[in-house]
């Protein structure tokens, strides 16, 4: 039954107990709140000694004693209790301590900035660059408010879907006055100033660009007339030749203007790929009109040859075309040498990395225009020499093969640069030292560096941070004899608990506040570099 009374202290417990058959010494024993119990020793050090007599004692071996019971003096066991902090379950879903702008309080929860006023203001770490601070709302208090503002949740259901139609229909409205605003200025002329969008082509590769759609343009018309007076085969490879680079520069000045555009919501990382995507398209119109074609009636000349009349005006308009090729080829030359100097990268590399790829396009383009205009004016020579129409036929096979070579070469450089590729592993290493050498962070694992195009780099790492670095520069902005003072009145569990969630908080977005500084330095020290991901880990 339960009668024996033991005393710990301040605790008492009755334990149940019958009567003990042997003399028990004192024992410590330690149970803790979630029911696991743990044997401190005893203040006899024959603790082996004891429990055989105990197992005796209950079995009936002691013959001795058999038969007789033995009252012995009965004394307290001594019971510690561990206390422990009770575990607290959130579910699967808890958003009672989530953080939600303004801005996202109204939209989601059709509220008005009033309503917002009698709310809870709550000031954290900004995640932008330009602001430090900026008010949030706990989410409880938004979601009770919007309740209390509409009734029932049914009814916000309502006034959601309301919303939605009429943003959707004021998405369609705007299109509409967009487009009337065009025609508008269509009709009555465009005021406004020159935008930015408009200032690229008067400087770096959109100049580059627009001198080529100039010169490529006027080549195309003369080739076509000497083509359409003298039949040469090579010489209408040269009119398809310009036509293909017309266009696929047009092409190019669409993809900058379109690469200026500010990211939106759909595209966070802004439009800069779509130099690129140009890029291919031109290099695929290249190789589809300009050696297609080439190759095509080449064929055509082999299998049908018919007599060249005089080459003499073709002469001329080729050696036009020369000089004009060639100065768009100097133009796109040192741009990219002004470029490459600017990256500290020779003038190969940044060709073959297609660092520029406008630029790429115009003196690939070029340098194939003029190599095209010797082979072809070659070949028209050995014609006009030998009259043997087959060698015209052949330049035209010649000029579609080299037109072939510079559309593969752009395909593929191209496409390296949009599926992602990484840095180089030199400027790789410069940051990950960089990082390394701070002393909050111990080590840097999973390193990625992209390269975005018009050199724009993306860069993620996992950084093991220094614990005792980071609560050792939280500590050095406290007062630490209000601290101390604050531990020592700790007292009961709920001021402990209280005391750590309060500073554990604190640390927390003193750790935040670190991954901030460090991904803000790594922007100033590498302007490449414009898009900063540390995980912690």
């Amino acid at each position: 039954g339960w009668k024996v009374s033991t005393k710990s202290g301040s605790l008492s417990y009755i334990l149940p107990c019958n009567r003990l058959p042997v003399q028990l010494m004192s024992q410590v024993r330690v149970y803790t709140s979630n029911g696991q119990k743990k044997d401190l020793g005893s203040e006899d050090t024959n603790a082996s000694a004891r429990g055989e007599t105990l197992q005796k004692a209950e079995t009936g071996q002691d013959t001795t004693n058999a038969g007789q019971k033995q009252s012995s003096p009965k004394q307290p066991i001594q019971v510690k209790v561990k206390p422990v902090l009770k575990k607290r379950e959130y579910g699967p879903k808890y958003t009672q301590n989530n953080f939600i702008t303004g801005v996202r309080a109204i939209n989601e929860f059709c509220l008005k900035s009033s309503d917002l006023d009698q709310l809870r203001k709550i000031k954290r770490r900004s995640p932008h660059d330009d602001t430090e601070t900026f008010t949030v709302y706990l989410r409880s208090d938004v979601e009770a408010k919007s309740l209390e503002v509409w009734g029932s949740p049914e009814a916000l259901a309502r006034e959601r879907k309301r919303r939605k139609e009429a943003e959707i229909k004021y998405r369609e409205n705007l299109f509409r006055n967009q487009r009337l605003l065009w025609e508008y200025k269509e009709f009555f002329g465009n005021t406004k100033p020159r935008s930015s969008t408009a200032a690229m082509f008067f400087k770096g590769p959109g100049k580059v660009v627009m001198v080529a759609i100039c010169i490529n343009g006027l080549n195309f018309f003369f080739k076509l007339l000497a083509w359409v007076y003298t039949g040469s085969a090579s010489m209408f490879s040269e009119a398809i030749h310009s036509l293909a680079d017309t266009c696929n520069q047009a092409l190019l000045a669409l993809g900058i203007s379109q690469s200026a555009r500010t990211p939106d919501p759909s595209h966070p990382y802004g439009f800069t790929n779509m130099r690129y995507i140009a890029s291919l398209i031109s290099g695929v119109g290249i190789f589809m009109m300009g050696a297609g074609l080439s190759w095509y009636h080449g064929i055509i000349g082999l299998l049908h040859p018919h007599p060249v009349e005089s080459l003499l005006w073709a002469y001329c308009i080729l050696a036009g075309s020369l000089v004009s090729e060639g100065a768009t080829l100097l133009v796109a030359i040192n741009e990219i040498r002004r470029s490459a100097r600017a990256k500290g990268l020779s003038f190969y590399q940044y060709v073959v990395q297609s660092r520029d790829p406008s630029t790429n396009v115009v003196l690939l383009e070029d340098a194939a225009a003029v190599l095209s205009v010797a082979v072809a004016a070659t070949c028209m020579g050995l014609t006009s020499l030998t009259g043997n129409p087959y060698y015209d036929s052949v330049g035209s096979l010649g000029v579609g093969t080299l037109l072939g070579t510079v559309s593969a070469f752009l395909i593929y450089t191209n496409t390296e640069a949009l599926l992602g590729r990484s840095i180089e592993p030199e400027q790789l290493q410069r940051l990950t030292e960089f990082l390394e050498s701070d002393p909050v962070v111990r080590a840097i694992h999973d390193v990625k560096a992209t390269d975005m195009g018009m050199s724009k780099v993306r860069f993620k790492a996992e950084v093991d941070f220094d614990g005792r670095v980071v609560t050792r520069s939280y500590l050095e902005k406290q007062d630490i004899e209000q601290l101390l003072q604050e531990i020592q009145q700790v007292k009961t569990l709920e001021e402990l608990e209280a005391f750590m969630l309060k500073h554990g908080e604190n640390i927390v977005d003193t750790l935040g506040a670190e991954v901030d500084r460090l991904e803000k330095d790594l922007k100033q020290r590498n302007p490449d570099v414009r898009h900063v991901d540390l995980e912690i880990l």
